[in-house]
C-alpha cells in the first residue's frame, strides 16, 4: 500500500483534532516552525499543510495571529450529508452495512471526472436485518488516500468519510428508478421494482472527494424538511 505524502499526515492529524473536538474553534495550531520540529520536515511541506486545510475551510491564517481553528458558518441545508449508521440506530434499529465489492482503478471515471487513482466500494445498508439500500460510492484517492486501508466491515464508507474529511460543498439528486437485477438481488426485491435513488457529490474546496448512488427498497426510507417562509439555502 503507498504511504500517504508527510504534507497529506500533517493535514490528516491536524484535521482529525478539529472534528474531534480535541482542537476547538479559535484554538491555535502549532506555528510553521514548531510543526517543521514536530515533523522533522521542510517549512514548505508543513505550509502545503497548512494552505490545505485553509482551503477547506478548517483554519484560518492571519499574519500576526498565527493559524487558528476557523469558526464554522451557521449553514441552513434543506438536505444535509446523512450517516446512515447514526440515523438507523436513532430510529431504535441494528444497523449492520454488507460489502458487496471494493476495487480501485487508474484514471478517474464517469462519476468522477479529472480524478486519478479511485476506489470503487459497494455494500448494503441493513436496519434490523432487513437490506435498506443498495450503495455505489466512487471515492477520489488522490484527495483521500488514507480510507484505502479502512475496513468498511467495521464503518461502512460513508461514515468513515464523514467522521475523517470534513465536505464544503455538496450536491443532491434525487429521484425514482427501477431496480435491475443485481440491485434487486441485494435488497432482496423484485427486479424492476420501484427504488427512491439519492445520488450525492461532495467536494472539498475544489477537490471532488466522492460520488455515490444509493438504491432505497420504497416504503423504507423517506427525506423530510422543515423550513420556514424566510429559509434560505446559503
Amino acid at each position: 500500500m503507498r504511504r500517504a505524502p508527510l504534507h497529506e499526515r500533517i493535514r490528516a492529524e491536524i484535521e482529525g483534532a478539529i472534528l474531534s473536538g480535541a482542537l476547538a474553534p479559535g484554538s491555535r495550531i502549532p506555528s510553521e516552525v514548531e510543526l517543521m520540529g514536530e515533523y522533522g520536515c521542510a517549512r514548505m511541506t508543513v505550509n502545503k499543510a497548512l494552505s490545505a486545510l485553509a482551503a477547506a475551510g478548517l483554519v484560518a491564517r492571519r499574519r500576526r495571529a498565527g493559524t487558528v481553528v476557523a469558526h464554522r458558518r451557521t449553514e441552513s441545508m434543506v438536505l444535509d450529508v446523512p450517516d446512515l449508521a447514526v440515523e438507523i440506530a436513532a430510529r431504535g434499529q441494528a444497523y449492520r452495512y454488507a460489502p458487496v465489492e471494493r476495487r480501485i482503478t487508474e484514471g478517474g471515471g464517469a462519476p468522477l471526472p479529472g480524478s486519478g487513482r479511485i476506489l470503487f466500494v459497494s455494500g448494503v445498508h441493513h436496519a434490523d436485518d432487513l437490506p435498506l439500500a443498495y450503495e455505489e460510492r466512487w471515492i477520489n484517492l488522490e484527495a483521500v488516500p488514507e480510507i484505502e486501508a479502512a475496513d468498511f466491515a467495521d464503518m461502512p464508507p460513508g461514515s468513515w468519510l464523514l467522521r475523517h474529511i470534513p465536505w464544503t460543498e455538496a450536491e443532491n439528486r434525487i429521484g425514482a428508478e427501477a431496480a435491475g437485477p443485481g440491485c434487486a438481488a441485494h435488497l432482496r426485491i423484485a427486479p424492476a421494482a420501484a427504488c427512491l435513488t439519492i445520488e450525492r457529490r461532495t467536494w472539498r474546496a475544489d477537490e471532488s472527494i466522492t460520488f455515490v448512488r444509493q438504491h432505497f427498497v420504497a416504503g423504507r426510507y423517506a427525506l423530510t424538511a422543515r423550513f420556514g417562509a424566510g429559509t434560505t439555502n446559503g
